[in-house]
């Protein structure tokens, strides 16, 4: 019976939000985007397909779609097909971010004008026991994103972070962090791009949230699992996370760590409890929650700033700037150095320790939950 009724459990996430919905006007996004030749990276996944969705109906000058994992970049250049066929032109182009070889020959055949870099290895636990994969992914992937957006000549590089780079307790986070000094880092040389990264925190119906988890667990008649009752987390719909990103990113001068306000955090808990309510279902009679305590690497609550009193307004009342002070290129560089070192030799303990010297908010999960 349970399994059933989960079956009709709405796909329309916005129920789950405790909010209202956030209403972005297009208007200046439009304006920004049309005509323009936009790189997606990690176009094929939760956040970058619906990027790519934002961006097509702005009609830009052209869209690729780059992504390591075919089936999501196909799908995604399917749908785009059925809904606007010629009036479209969409390329799919299928490689790492961490070949430069690869990325460079991308650059030199599109010469885009902005790039929106959303390629990462995000999964919080995965990325805890391939600590040397995640640094060669997301750091020096990243790496060779900026250095071909600089190279030629990228109107607009946009970074795709998370509030997890805030004071890491994880490897996952960790990289992120160190990605968005070197964003900022090379926003102060002297080219013709202009550098910025937008932090925001959980997507409802993403591959990686806990809302598929959930479903499937309610689908199974249950128990559904939680790993800390006291677990919070701040949440937006892939919608208002895309439509931000696209905003600020037109919103930049260059440099800015853009974050958004995404309300009041949200316990897991709740969202667990709603979710079996919409279900058709009462929370422990009908499907058990149970505790299972904190995966590895995962903290109590997320925060979206490093000093939450160094903040800037900008014209948006759902977009802020943190004032982070860029390192010299040059201490960006002798970081890279002991990463290359560290990721090179495989052993997975000595590059958690090193990305630990190189991004010092990175702290041990205990030091911060214990604050909560």
């Amino acid at each position: 019976m349970a399994q059933q009724k989960a079956l009709f459990l709405g796909n329309d996430m916005e129920e789950l939000l405790f909010r209202k919905p956030i209403q972005i006007s297009n208007d200046r996004i439009e304006a920004y985007y049309k005509n323009k030749v936009v790189l997606i990276t990690g176009g094929g996944g939760s956040i970058g397909s619906e990027l790519c969705r934002q961006i097509a109906q702005m009609h830009p000058k052209s869209l690729i779609i780059l992504d390591i994992y075919e089936n999501g970049a196909y799908d995604i250049q399917q749908e785009l097909l059925i809904q606007y066929g010629d009036n479209l032109d969409v390329h799919i182009e299928i490689l790492s971010i961490c070949d430069a070889t690869d990325v460079d020959k991308i650059f030199f055949t599109y010469h885009p004008d902005i790039v929106l870099h959303a390629a990462a290895h995000k999964h919080v636990p995965l990325m805890e026991h391939n600590c040397c994969e995640a640094i060669k992914n997301n750091v020096f992937g990243t790496l060779n994103v900026v250095h071909a957006a600089e190279k030629y000549g990228v109107g607009r590089f946009i970074m795709v972070s998370t509030d997890k780079a805030v004071n890491p307790t994880n490897v996952m986070g960790a990289t992120k962090r160190m990605c968005e000094m070197i964003v900022q880092s090379y926003s102060c040389k002297r080219s013709n791009t202009i550098f910025s990264a937008t932090r925001f925190g959980n997507v409802l119906g993403s591959a990686g949230s806990v809302i598929p988890l959930f479903r499937k667990q309610i689908l199974n008649g249950g128990p559904v699992t939680v790993t800390d009752r006291r677990m919070m987390r701040y949440f937006m719909t892939i919608q208002e996370a895309s439509q931000l990103v696209l905003l600020s990113g037109s919103m930049a001068k260059n440099g800015e760590l853009f974050v958004l306000d995404m309300g009041k955090p949200i316990k897991i808990l709740d969202l667990a409890e709603n979710m079996i309510r919409l279900s058709g279902y009462k929370p422990y009679q009908d499907i058990q929650i149970v505790e299972i305590g904190l995966r590895p690497g995962e903290k109590l609550y997320e925060e979206l700033l490093i000093n939450t009193s160094d903040l800037d307004a900008t014209d948006n009342q759902l977009i802020f700037v943190e004032q982070d002070k860029p390192l010299p290129i040059e201490a960006i560089e002798e970081k890279l150095n002991l990463l290359t070192a560290a990721a090179e030799t495989g052993n997975n303990q000595l590059a958690r320790e090193t990305l630990k010297s190189v991004v010092p908010t990175f702290k041990a999960p205990d030091e911060i939950n214990c604050l909560l």
